[in-house]
């Protein structure tokens, strides 16, 4: 390489470095602002993991505290003075209504099972909470729990066992053994469950898996 060359090559070069550094003293803020913008969304997805963490264990805690009362109108207080809204706030309300029982939680659960605001999960557990809470007749409890029974339902094989209680109460022997033979053979029943329904169809006077029975 001659000197000629070699001096055009420095001359490159050097115009190399002034485009770099004047590229870097245009956009390099550009750069800095995405470091600080990694950095603190960082940051802020750990303080709202933390935050949100706290929030749960302060819950936990505040719930394990009202049921270990032993004073029913202190555990009423401490209920009452949990905030908590959506699904929090239902959980709350279900074991509320769970630990006293008395007719404003039972209101409570009744406004929890037609809620658009929490998860279905919850709403369907309200309604089948205040379906078995005793005080309904077996009309009644039929209507509540027929939307639990649909197909896929977190609470359907529960909801069938207790629809065909109802129905026991109401003379309708054929359509409870039926309902019971049923969850016999229901994937989804748990063992307990089928020991139930055995026991139910036998003092019903019919045949486990022999078919419905007459009334």
């Amino acid at each position: 390489m001659n000197e000629a060359d070699h001096f055009i090559d420095e001359v490159t070069e050097e115009l190399r470095r002034d485009r770099l550094f004047a590229m870097m003293r245009k956009y390099g803020w550009i750069a800095i602002l995405l470091v600080l913008l990694i950095v603190g969304g960082t940051a802020y997805n750990e303080w709202q993991k933390a935050r949100r963490q706290a929030a749960a264990e302060a819950l936990g805690d505040a719930l394990s505290a009202a049921l270990e009362s032993e004073d029913e109108a202190a555990r009423a207080a401490a209920f009452d003075a949990i905030e908590a809204g959506g699904d929090a706030g239902a959980l709350v309300a279900l074991l509320r209504a769970a630990s006293l029982g008395d007719e404003e939680s039972l209101a409570a659960l009744e406004a929890l099972a037609d809620s658009p605001d929490i998860s279905p999960l919850y709403s369907d557990l309200a309604r089948f909470k205040r379906a078995v809470a005793g005080d309904l007749d077996a009309e009644a409890r039929l209507s509540l729990l027929a939307p639990l029974s649909r197909a896929g339902g977190p609470f359907r094989v529960l909801a069938e066992e207790q629809m065909a209680m109802a129905e026991i109460e109401l003379g309708r022997q054929a359509a409870a053994i039926s309902r019971l033979q049923a969850l016999l053979v229901d994937n989804d029943a748990s063992q307990p469950l089928r020991q139930r329904a055995t026991q139910l169809i036998v003092a019903l006077g019919a045949e486990p898996g022999a078919g419905s029975g007459s009334e």
